[in-house]
């Protein structure tokens, strides 16, 4: 079988980083474009030395007429830059999947009011399949357009979604308490995560609003086919890479909960349900596509408390994406992300 030509767009940044990454191991793909408008000409293993050898590509100006000729083409770009120039590549049948939020959220005027711009290509929004391969994998399958999920969004999903599939919860005062390495606030230069601002210290943010809120509950409440009320903080942690999720429901049915949870994703291949009484590490799963869940009832009482980690550039961006490519262009799913967690 001839590999499967992929680009990306906009390859500077840690996601990009990490889709080289992954993409250079995998077997059934050849890596042809890169853009960068601001790193046009220069050698990728100028800016990632961790591909010197590796990769031989420089970064590209954008073309659209060689993007028309991969197969596939990420887009690892800011928010609001997929939007404006997907539909041309989806009319030359080109297929795309975004790791930005351009296409996540249904609602366009829930996502304009979130993102603050006007959505350019919103007929788009609603043929775009969402790409949590757990939920939407025949979808997915078939999409030519997938919006890649958000690193908080897939952990809490995941972690709650067994529970309010099969209305064991009360949907009216969930809680996501997650927290994330420095890592998922990008590579771009920022005080605010300096070494000696984010060293020693925790933090959460965003608590009147984060973005990943309403991506969360249009997740939550069509598992559970009913309004949701959540509560979620995210929390800034000083590590690099990682998302830990503590999840709190309370209990409205009666179930064996860890079976529940193993028989759900006994066939996922990137969802690990721990043995009861684990609780799972970010350094558990980083740099691996895992998604890593245990459950616990403290005390015996009414509130379940799901612990969900994943390595936030993988599962939660750029292996997820990978994930998603294999679906789409009939691969194996586990093609090129069976690399182990790094420890220590």
């Amino acid at each position: 079988m001839a590999r499967k030509k992929v680009a990306i767009v906009g390859g500077t940044g840690y996601t990009g980083v990490e889709l080289l990454r992954l993409l250079k191991g995998h077997p059934d793909v050849e890596l042809s474009v890169i853009t960068s408008r601001a790193e046009a000409g220069r050698p990728v293993s100028d800016l990632f030395p961790n591909l010197r050898g590796r990769v031989d590509l420089c970064f590209s100006e954008p073309d659209v007429a060689l993007l028309k000729r991969c197969d596939l083409v990420f887009y690892a770009t800011p928010n609001g830059t997929a939007m404006k120039q997907v539909p041309e590549l989806i009319a030359a049948g080109t297929r795309v999947i975004d790791l930005a939020a351009d296409f996540r959220i249904k609602d366009v005027a829930l996502w304009e009011k979130w993102y603050g711009m006007p959505h350019s290509c919103p007929a788009l929004v609603k043929s775009a399949v969402y790409g949590l391969p757990e939920v939407n994998r025949q979808a997915v399958k078939t999409a030519q357009l997938v919006a890649n999920p958000g690193c908080y969004v897939t952990a809490a999903t995941l972690g709650f979604l067994p529970l309010l599939e099969q209305g064991l919860v009360s949907t009216e005062n969930l809680i996501a308490d997650c927290k994330s390495g420095v890592s998922g606030a990008g590579r771009g230069a920022s005080v605010d995560m300096l070494m000696g601002e984010v060293g020693e210290s925790f933090k959460a943010y965003g608590v009147p609003g984060h973005r990943h809120l309403p991506e969360i509950l249009q997740n939550l409440s069509s598992a559970s086919r009913q309004k949701i009320g959540l509560t979620f903080v995210p929390h800034l942690v000083p590590m690099v890479r990682g998302i830990h999720a503590t999840l709190y429901a309370r209990i409205t049915g009666v179930a064996d909960y860890q079976k529940l949870y193993e028989e759900r994703y006994q066939h996922e291949p990137f969802v690990d349900v721990l043995p009861p009484g684990s609780h799972p590490e970010t350094r558990s799963v980083r740099g691996s596509n895992e998604c890593r869940v245990a459950i616990h009832r403290p005390q015996d009482g009414d509130t379940l408390v799901v612990l969900s980690v994943i390595d936030n550039l993988v599962k939660g961006a750029a292996g997820q994406a990978v994930q998603n490519m294999n679906l789409m262009l009939g691969l194996d799913e586990r093609a090129g992300l069976d690399s182990l967690a790094l420890l220590p």
